[in-house]
């Protein structure tokens, strides 16, 4: 019996001008993008709609209806991959802050990271964001893909290196990713998730 594809959002966490964090997703989208049992949808927090909305929403009682769209957008989904850089050993602000305005939607779904930076590879900014997700109740993959000294890892139109090793490691995080998404959708439907 074939499944209903999951949704799953591709979450650019990066807003920087001339960030590597666009070669990182187009890699990853074109990986998940061969699968049949999953259906892309990208949140890209620097396109213009929700800069805008995120600028326009600093409060800071942080309610959850501080940005709408963005809110509706996550809840629609089955789970999450982050694509996340590491700054000065942490994530970038604008993940914060996009996490922080969506509340209820995230809860009881699966969220995976993509990693990268210099020879820590992310590895602290992913570390950083088990901990705010699992204070909302998401359920965090344990296998990452992280990039170390990621512009070394990709050639100049986008392609890693270590083509069947990056691949191998996309599959095993979407793989945990299509198994977490169809057991929490299935729980969620069979009885609503009140934690």
């Amino acid at each position: 019996m074939s499944q209903t594809p999951l949704k799953i959002g591709v979450l650019i966490g990066s807003v920087r001008t001339g960030r590597f964090a666009d070669k990182i997703s187009q890699w990853f989208i074109s990986e998940i993008g061969q699968r049949d049992d999953m259906e892309i949808h990208v949140i890209d927090l620097s396109e213009p709609a929700l800069v805008d909305e995120l600028k326009l929403t600093l409060d800071p009682s942080g309610a959850p209806d501080g940005a709408p769209r963005l809110a509706q957008r996550i809840g629609g989904l089955d789970g999450y991959v982050v694509i996340t850089p590491e700054y000065n050993h942490g994530y970038p602000a604008s993940l914060k802050l996009a996490i922080d305005y969506v509340y209820s939607e995230w809860r009881a779904k699966p969220v995976g990271f993509v990693s990268y930076g210099g020879m820590a590879g992310g590895s602290r900014a992913v570390e950083q964001l088990r901990q705010v997700f699992a204070e909302l109740h998401a359920v965090t993959l344990r296998d990452t893909v992280s990039f170390h000294m990621a512009w070394e890892k990709f050639d100049d139109d986008g392609r890693p290196h270590d083509a069947d090793g990056t691949a191998k490691a996309a599959a095993v995080l979407l793989d945990q990713l299509a198994w977490w998404g169809l057991t929490l959708r299935e729980g969620r439907a069979a009885r609503p998730y009140e934690g």
